[in-house]
């Protein structure tokens, strides 16, 4: 499964196979419309949640059969609030708490190595050996042959030179040992003389030995001349102590002397140096955030390691990957990059949510404007430029969160898929994937809910095929809404003075008479019944209010009742149908002079119910 993903303008294909940052108890949120002439198509078998929900539908459609000509079928299902993990560290449970000190430890020892700033060491190449030519081969086997062919006669030569002295040696040994033989008898004779005489006699002993004749060169070294065979007379102990009172010839002191100064002189034991001190941990920072350092970095690694299991290895890796990443993509430098203006209308962030998190934008229906297409994906500097873009406006709405463990960290994003390019773009989809891959690679667990707004039906029948291959975590992100249903749902997690005016809600750039800090009062009109809403007056001042319905096609007026019996009804506005196309906000005003009230009628003489907002406060009176 994918890794939590912060949305850009990307292909909702890939959007959906998203991991949620955040466990929710309830199943994923639904609102979309439904083919007005195609028939349901039956769903397989499926888990408990989704045979409920299937239950819930069916009685929407049937009551909608009959009017399947007039307007599109909905599919609704309920949800309720949802509620992010904890990044407290004593409420974690735990093997999360052990996962997060492994963690702190491995980064603790890459910091100490600096691992973090070294180059990845390459695996050594292997250096394959690929067979030479013929014709090289046959090159080097000719000068081989030769010399093979030169250096048998020599080989031969030599064995006989050393061959020569040995028959010699032999046919010398020959007479000698006859000689011998004819001596044996006589020696067997004179043995007993030879024992009866009292003083000692040397005893002789002829040996035949092999002796290695060598010769000394001036600097000592040793050559090998030739192999005899002699004969040696081993002599008693009173002849070797004669022999080693005798002085020795010069020849042999001078190569003792000569061996002895060639004998490499004794190594003197080497003093070592005293090493240096190790260098001090290096520092590494992530969206302005130490790795180690307090509890915010304790919120850092939390997103790695949820984003990752908590697989203490998983997430050590992806840390490590990331802040390489950051390093070769230039993320400080990028912040301070003017990369234009162009997309600003594609994503931007408008207001927070109820929860308190700011919520972003994503309007894939931009794209249909042809010039703002052409400069974003025709060419690889283009597709490179807005993806450097889109990562520069994150890394800077990141940055604005302090990481505070009981603060926010997360967004809403808002991903409007009206007149989005479709899946036939190879451009955007080139684009996306790229995206998605940086995205989910180097900012995990970031987004708290991802609500798609304006999904055609064939949208939903794509969603339902995937759900099953879904986690539960995964699906309890997305919340999907059909055109006539995003307001509705987007007032469900988004209050209407932060909901845009073109998402049906009342915030307005510029200047206006009221802010976000003014609320607005949500009440939903029923079919066939008109509404009125009365706003009570007390003191002078000029009184201004605001009124919206969503889809308009109603009937608004106004008009001042006094307190007093005895005064006069004033109209204020005359009752006028209001056409979905006319101006989505209405603002009136009225200066008071007399306490009493200002009753707005809504008249919905349609077949649907309809949302009115509205919102009022009084002023001081300047004359």
């Amino acid at each position: 499964m994918f890794d939590d993903q912060f949305s850009m303008v990307e292909s909702p294909r890939l959007l959906l196979l998203q991991k949620a940052p955040a466990t929710y108890s309830e199943e994923v949120v639904v609102v979309a419309d439904a083919p007005p002439a195609e028939k349901a198509v039956p769903e397989k078998e499926g888990p408990p949640e989704a045979e409920a929900e299937a239950v819930a539908e069916k009685p929407v459609a049937e009551e909608k059969a009959p009017k399947a000509a007039e307007e599109d079928q909905k599919i609704i299902a309920q949800s309720v609030s949802f509620k992010e993990e904890s990044y407290v560290v004593g409420e974690l449970p735990e093997p999360q708490k052990k996962a997060l000190e492994e963690l702190k430890q491995l980064i603790q020892e890459a910091l100490n190595k600096h691992e973090f700033t070294a180059p990845p060491t390459p695996p050594p190449a292997k250096e394959e050996e690929k067979p030479a030519p013929p014709e090289e081969k046959k090159a080097e086997e000719e000068p081989k042959a030769e010399v093979a062919a030169a250096e048998e006669p020599k080989a031969a030569e030599e064995v006989k030179e050393e061959e020569k002295p040995k028959e010699e040696a032999k046919e010398e040994e020959k007479p000698k040992e006859e000689a011998k033989e004819e001596d044996k008898p006589k020696e067997e004779e004179d043995k007993p003389k030879v024992e009866e005489e009292e003083k000692p006699t040397e005893t002789v002993a002829v040996v035949v030995t092999e002796e290695v004749v060598e010769t000394v060169d001036d600097d000592g070294a040793k050559t090998v001349e030739a192999i005899k065979e002699t004969i040696v007379e081993v002599a008693s102990a009173s002849a070797a102590e004669e022999a080693a009172a005798e002085p020795k010839p010069e020849s042999e002191v001078a190569a003792e002397a000569s061996a002895a100064a060639a004998a490499p002189a004794p190594e003197e034991p080497k003093t070592e140096a005293p090493t240096a001190p190790p260098p001090p941990p290096e520092e590494v920072h992530i969206w302005g955030i130490p790795l180690l350092s307090d509890e915010r970095s304790d919120v850092v690694l939390l997103k790695f390691l949820r984003a990752r299991d908590f697989k203490v290895k998983d997430a050590f890796a992806m840390i490590k990957n990331s802040v390489r990443w950051r390093k070769e993509f230039g993320i400080d430098a990028l912040l301070e990059e003017d990369l234009g203006s162009h997309w600003d209308k594609v994503v931007f962030t408008h207001g927070v949510d109820k929860e308190g998190h700011s919520v972003c934008y994503n309007v894939f229906g931009q794209f249909q404007n042809k010039e703002l297409y052409q400069n974003t994906f025709t060419d690889e500097e283009k597709r490179s430029k807005f993806i450097k873009w889109r990562i520069q406006f994150l890394e800077k709405s990141i940055r604005k969160f302090d990481f505070n463990p009981t603060g926010i960290s997360t967004i809403v994003q808002v991903n409007d898929l009206k007149n989005f390019p479709g899946f036939f773009k190879w451009e955007h989809n080139q684009v996306t994937n790229q995206a998605l891959q940086l995205l989910q690679d180097n900012y995990p667990e970031f987004v708290a809910k991802q609500v798609f707004i304006n999904v055609p039906w064939w949208y939903l029948a794509f969603n339902r095929m995937i759900s099953p291959f879904l986690t539960q975590r995964t699906k309890s992100k997305f919340v999907f809404a059909g055109p006539s249903k995003s307001a509705e749902t987007l007032f469900k997690y988004i209050a209407p003075e932060h909901v845009p005016v073109q998402y049906g809600g009342l915030s307005r750039e510029g200047e206006q008479e009221f802010t976000t800090s003014d609320p607005v009062t949500e009440i939903t009109v029923k079919p066939a019944t008109k509404h009125t809403v009365e706003i009570p007056v007390s003191e002078n001042g000029l009184l201004v209010w605001e009124v919206r319905v969503v889809g308009w096609d109603v009937s608004y007026g106004a008009e001042f009742v006094p307190s007093a019996e005895d005064g006069y009804t004033i109209i204020l506005q005359k009752t006028r149908k209001v056409a979905p196309a006319d101006e989505p906000v209405i603002s009136n005003s009225y200066k008071i002079g007399e306490a009493g009230k200002v009753v707005l009628t809504i008249d919905n003489q349609s077949s649907k119910k309809k949302k009115l907002l509205y919102r009022s406060k009084t002023k001081p009176c300047s004359d």
